[in-house]
């Protein structure tokens, strides 16, 4: 008996390896492939289960309509469940007559292909001959002249020692047929249907008891995935339940919808069974990609059968050409919005996974299964891998994405990245929670020793051309004036960033006299290579809300330079700070130069955007630098300046015109 050992010198290479993995790594890759090895082995039992679900997130709005008219929780469900039940039973019968229907025209429809088919070659042996013809090349050199091969004189096997016509007489006789038992013949024609039958049967039966104990599976599912925070896990499960139930029953309307039409224009060209190629096409529909393609072909090729000429198939393929542009160029968008949130890699992916799994009917659940993974990793954050690698959310966070494009120094990417973004936040939103932190990254990276002196110069370049790009966009929320377009796709905008309040727009009529010279506001930055920055970000959201206002660097107002300023007519400073380094020294002495400077009862106003500074919790801190007011964002900062220009519009006794 062989050794069934391995040998002993493998051994500490499997141990080595095995060492190598990190604990994590190999629990994950253990529960993958025993996830997998589940799906696969066990696809007789979760194929029906997986449907079932599905049929109830499908069900779900109807058994809501059906409660809301007064019906009982099982009447509402029963009658929700014998409505769908109803619907299948007359499409499968539809398809069964049409098809009968088109088994019995098959002959006339072969003879005209084979007609077609000897139209083509006697066409296409006439070029070929012209050609040959006109280069003087031999008919019988390419195969034109050759006469047709002769048919085999014999088909049947000859018996030794006989001629040739005797080999048929001396073959055995076939047995004569044995009559079938009506066992037999029961097990013959009834069990390749029986299977059917039976999942059919358990997925109406699994999808009853899940629209029954539709909250208890709920909250089981809530006790399983996170019970620490039970208000918001169970906002998030309902709210992706009735997000999937919703895209499931639009994408089954446009499908039906896609049927319905092709239905009616293969009438109308004269396609035989368009009932039958009506119905094809809504189902093959939900196989994503393929599905469309391939519903197409039966139709296309049942046109060449049908008409001696070529008009048919032509009208019967840009007929499919132009209804699938339509819905999925222009219904589609408009119907789920923007996305529905994957990406079309994790859309191919799934598809080879779910086939290679589940069969056929994986790749048609390929995509709803890959919908309902993405959801779970949205709303669960144990689960969130799941959205990272199947959804079509960015690999890198705005802020990431941001720092990336000025660390290269691609200001055209940057903007384009900012336009984007800008479609769902406003400006001030934007530079706040992007730019403002990216650049806090670069000031860190700087600081640690990552960033030389080129690197933050070109840094600076970019987020300068940036500001400039930018200039044209005006400080308000999109959201505030985007209508409500009713669309199903579960993606909302980006819910990573904060979307801080607009700042209020003064008119050159509601700022008093002081503050109606040009550079009223004086934006200096703080002693950080990247403060400068920030300086231009505040400066322009400043004048887009009305208030003049002017950049100085820091070397303005250092102790040599400062006497050089010119600060008389200012009406208020605000000094952008990055971070202060721990000891905020130099930002008082700072600010003691600019009360020597400036005139008498000016307002300072400190910006320090890393919101958890202790100059903006620590009261001690804050007498000791001595400003007037501290923020910790821009749009803070603008309101500020906006809020002082009103009160000393006040002072002066003069009220905003209406």
């Amino acid at each position: 008996m062989p050794d069934m050992n391995p040998p002993s010198s493998l051994l500490p290479a499997q141990k080595a390896t095995a060492r190598n993995l990190p604990p994590d790594a190999s629990r994950s890759m253990t529960l993958f492939v025993m996830i997998v090895a589940t799906l696969y082995f066990g696809k007789d039992v979760l194929v029906p289960v997986t449907l079932a679900l599905l049929l109830a997130f499908l069900l779900a709005p109807l058994v809501g309509l059906l409660r809301r008219l007064r019906l009982g929780r099982v009447p509402a469900v029963l009658l929700g469940v014998v409505l769908a039940l109803g619907l299948v039973l007359s499409i499968g019968t539809i398809i069964g007559t049409q098809l009968a229907e088109l088994s019995t025209n098959i002959p006339n429809y072969i003879g005209t292909v084979e007609d077609k088919i000897s139209t083509v070659r006697h066409y296409a042996v006439g070029h070929v001959t012209k050609l040959a013809d006109s280069i003087g090349i031999d008919h019988q050199t390419i195969g034109l002249d050759a006469p047709p091969p002769a048919a085999p004189a014999e088909s049947s096997p000859r018996v030794k020692g006989a001629p040739p016509r005797q080999a048929a007489v001396l073959a055995p006789a076939p047995p004569p047929p044995v009559e079938a038992s009506p066992l037999a013949l029961a097990e013959r024609y009834l069990s390749p249907i029986l299977s059917p039958l039976a999942t059919f049967g358990i997925v109406f039966v699994v999808a009853v008891f899940a629209l029954l104990q539709r909250e208890d599976l709920r909250d089981r599912l809530i006790r399983m995935v996170g019970s620490d925070d039970l208000h918001l896990t169970t906002l998030a499960i309902d709210d992706g339940g009735s997000r999937l139930s919703r895209y499931f029953v639009t994408q089954l309307s446009i499908n039906a919808g896609f049927g319905v039409v092709i239905g009616i224009g293969l009438l109308i060209i004269g396609v035989p069974n368009p009932v039958l190629w009506g119905i094809l096409s809504a189902l093959l529909r939900f196989v994503p990609y393929i599905g469309s393609p391939a519903s197409a072909l039966l139709p296309v090729a049942l046109a060449a059968a049908v008409d001696p000429g070529w008009s048919m198939v032509l009208w019967t393929a840009a007929f499919y050409f132009v209804i699938e542009v339509v819905t999925g160029q222009v219904i589609e968008p408009l119907v789920y919005g923007n996305s529905t949130g994957l990406s079309p890699f994790s859309v191919i992916v799934a598809a080879i996974f779910w086939s290679w799994v589940w069969g056929p009917i994986g790749l048609i659940l390929s995509t709803p299964l890959t919908l309902c993974l993405v959801v779970m990793g949205r709303h669960v954050k144990r689960l969130k891998f799941l959205d990272i690698l199947l959804g079509d959310r960015p690999a890198l966070t705005p802020v990431e994405s941001f720092y990336q494009r000025i660390l290269a120094g691609d200001a055209d990417e940057a903007e384009d990245h900012a336009d984007r973004l800008l479609k769902d936040c406003s400006l001030s939103t934007y530079y706040d929670e992007v730019a403002l932190k990216g650049l806090q990254m670069a000031a860190e990276d700087a600081r640690r020793g990552a960033l030389d002196q080129d690197h933050l110069e070109r840094v600076k370049a970019t987020v300068r051309a940036l500001v400039d790009g930018l200039a044209g966009h005006e400080d308000k929320d999109p959201a505030a004036s985007k209508p409500d377009d009713g669309t199903v796709g579960y993606i909302d905008v980006d819910d990573s960033l904060t979307h801080n309040p607009v700042p209020e727009t003064v008119s050159e009529d509601e700022l008093p006299e002081s503050w109606r010279e040009p550079s009223r506001v004086l934006c200096i930055a703080g002693r950080g290579q990247l403060d400068e920055a920030a300086s231009w970000m505040l400066t322009q959201l400043l004048e887009k809300h009305g208030l003049e206002a002017s950049a100085v660097t820091y070397d303005d107002v250092s102790r040599d330079h400062i006497a050089k300023l010119d600060m008389s007519q200012a009406a208020m400073v605000c000094i952008s700070y990055l971070s202060i380094s721990g000891s905020p020294a130099h930002l008082r002495y700072l600010i003691q130069r600019l009360r020597l400077h400036l005139p008498k009862g000016i307002p300072i106003l400190v910006g320090l955007w890393p919101d958890r500074d202790p100059a903006l919790t620590e009261r001690a801190v804050e007498t000791a630098i001595g400003a007037d007011y501290y923020t910790s964002s821009l749009g803070q900062s603008v309101t500020a300046c906006v809020e002082v220009a009103r009160k000393v519009e006040a002072e002066e006794g003069r009220r905003p015109k209406r």
